[in-house]
C-alpha cells in the first residue's frame, strides 16, 4: 500500500503543477521502478510500453475516431438529427427530445462525447432557445446528452475497458445500449418537466408524408449504425472490423452520395483524427506501464485484504468505486481515469463476484459524469468554445443533470440486471 500511496501522491503533485497527462502517468511508474524495482531491465519497460498497445482490439479506436470526424464534418450527423426532429419535434418539449435523440444517434456512429457536444451544440442550441427553453437548461441538456455517446455503442471507452480487462467488447456494447437508454429516459423526463414549467408550446405536427421524406433523406445516414451495430451483434463483424467498415462507408456516403467530402477536407479530417489517436495511444502506453507495476506490487490483493478486514462486501466496494471515479473525473480526462483506477479495482470486483460487464457499465457511467463535472469536465469546455458561452454559465445549467446522473448511477450500480440482461439475452 505504500507503493500505491506513492503513486497517488506523485500523480496528484504533477497534476496540480500542470504537467501533461502522459507524464502524470509515466513519471510515477518510472519512480516506482527506480525506488522499488531497480533490478528491472530497461528493455522490459519498453516491452510493457509498446506491447501494451500492440493489440488488435485497439485498432478500432483510430477507425472510429476517423469515422466520427468524417460524419461530424459532413451530412450524416445532420440528417440523423433531422430525422429525430421530424419524429418527435412536434411534441411539447420536442426540441429537448430531439437533442437527446440526436445525441444518441450521433453517439451511435461516433463513440465520442466531445465530438457529440461540438456537433449537436451548433445544430440544436438556437432551436431550443427559439421554442422557449431557458439558456441554462438548453446548455445543460446539450452537454449532458452527449454523455450517451460513451454508452451507446460504439464507445471508445468500452473498447479501452475491454482491452484492459479482457471483457468482450461486443457484450459491453449491448450492455451500454440499455444503460444509455435509461440515462436518455431520465433526461427526457427532465425535458418534459422543464417544457411544462417554462410554458414551451408543442411544435407543428409533421405529416406522414414529411416523415417518409425525412426517413428517405436519412436513409444513407441510417445505414451507418445499422451496419456497425447489426454487424457486431450478428457476429458478422468484430468491433475492429466494424470500425474499419464505418470509415469506408462514411467516405463513400459523404464523398459519393452527399458530395460533401473533397480531397482537401479528407486530408484535414484525417490529420485531426491522427492527432486525437496519437494522444489516446500515448496515454494507453503510459497507463500500461503503470498498470504493470501496480500488478507487480500486488495492490489489488492489498485492497481485497483491506475490504475483508473491515468486512466490506460488494455494496460498500461499489460505493468506494463510484466515489473514486467521481472524484477522479473532476480533475482528469476519462482515459486517464480508466488507466489509473481500473487495474487495482477490477481484480477486486472479480474477487467479490461482480459481473465484468456490470462493472464496465458502472465505470463508464462514472466517466461520463466526470466529463460534465466541474471544475475540469472536458465537455464543459467544448461547449463553451463551440457556442462562445462563459464556462460558469454552462456549469450553472448542469447541476440538475448531475443530480439526475447520480440517481441513474445508483440505480445502475445496485440493479445489475439492467446492465447484464441484454448481453445475456443476445450472447447467452
Amino acid at each position: 500500500m505504500i507503493l500505491f500511496a506513492l503513486v497517488i501522491i506523485v500523480a496528484v503533485m504533477l497534476l496540480v503543477l500542470g504537467f501533461e497527462m502522459f507524464l502524470v502517468l509515466g513519471v510515477p511508474a518510472l519512480m516506482i521502478k527506480e525506488f522499488f524495482y531497480g533490478g528491472t531491465a530497461s528493455p522490459v519497460l519498453i516491452q510493457k510500453i509498446l506491447g501494451g498497445i500492440n493489440h488488435t482490439t485497439l485498432l478500432a479506436i483510430p477507425f472510429f475516431i476517423l469515422a466520427a470526424e468524417l460524419m461530424g464534418d459532413g451530412q450524416i450527423a445532420r440528417r440523423l438529427t433531422g430525422l429525430v426532429k421530424v419524429l418527435v419535434g412536434h411534441l411539447r418539449g420536442g426540441m429537448g427530445y430531439t437533442t437527446i435523440g440526436g445525441s444518441m444517434a450521433f453517439g451511435s456512429v461516433s463513440g465520442s462525447a466531445p465530438a457529440t457536444v461540438a456537433a449537436m451544440a451548433r445544430m440544436v442550441y438556437p432551436e431550443m432557445r427559439k421554442v422557449g427553453f431557458s439558456d441554462k437548461f438548453s446548455l445543460g441538456l446539450i452537454v449532458s446528452s452527449a454523455e450517451t455517446a460513451l454508452l451507446i455503442p460504439p464507445s471508445i471507452t468500452f473498447i479501452i475497458y475491454g482491452w484492459m480487462t479482457g471483457t468482450s467488447v461486443a457484450k459491453l456494447f449491448v450492455g451500454g445500449l440499455a444503460v444509455g437508454l435509461v440515462l436518455g429516459l431520465a433526461f427526457a423526463i427532465m425535458a418534459a418537466l422543464e417544457a411544462r414549467r417554462s410554458g414551451v408550446e408543442p411544435g407543428p405536427r409533421t405529416s406522414w408524408k414529411e416523415r417518409v421524406i425525412a426517413v428517405r433523406d436519412a436513409g444513407w445516414a441510417l445505414g451507418m449504425p445499422i451496419i456497425i451495430l447489426g454487424g457486431i451483434y450478428s457476429g458478422y463483424f468484430t468491433p475492429t472490423e466494424a470500425a474499419a467498415v464505418s470509415v469506408v462507408y462514411a467516405i463513400f456516403v459523404e464523398g459519393v452520395i452527399f458530395r460533401e467530402l473533397t480531397w482537401r477536407k479528407l486530408v484535414a479530417i484525417t490529420e485531426r483524427a491522427a492527432i486525437s489517436t496519437a494522444i489516446i495511444f500515448i496515454l494507453l502506453a503510459m497507463g500500461g506501464l503503470l498498470s504493470y507495476f501496480i500488478t507487480l506490487a500486488q495492490v489489488p490483493a492489498a485492497i481485497t485484504g483491506f475490504l475483508e478486514a473491515i468486512q466490506a462486501g460488494p455494496i460498500v466496494f461499489l460505493l468506494i468505486v463510484n466515489i473514486s471515479f467521481l472524484i477522479a473525473g473532476m480533475f482528469i480526462d476519462p482515459n486517464s481515469a480508466l488507466l489509473i483506477l481500473v487495474p487495482p479495482l477490477y481484480p477486486v470486483a472479480m474477487a467479490l463476484g461482480i459481473d465484468p460487464v456490470h462493472f464496465g457499465m458502472i465505470v463508464t457511467l462514472n466517466i461520463s459524469i466526470g466529463m460534465i463535472t466541474p471544475p475540469f469536465g472536458l465537455d464543459i469546455f467544448v461547449a463553451s468554445s463551440t457556442l462562445s458561452k462563459p464556462v460558469l454559465t454552462i456549469i450553472s445549467g448542469l447541476w440538475p443533470f448531475i443530480i439526475a446522473n447520480l440517481i441513474v448511477l445508483a440505480i445502475i450500480t445496485y440493479v445489475p440486471d439492467i446492465s447484464t440482461f441484454l448481453p445475456n439475452l443476445v450472447f447467452g
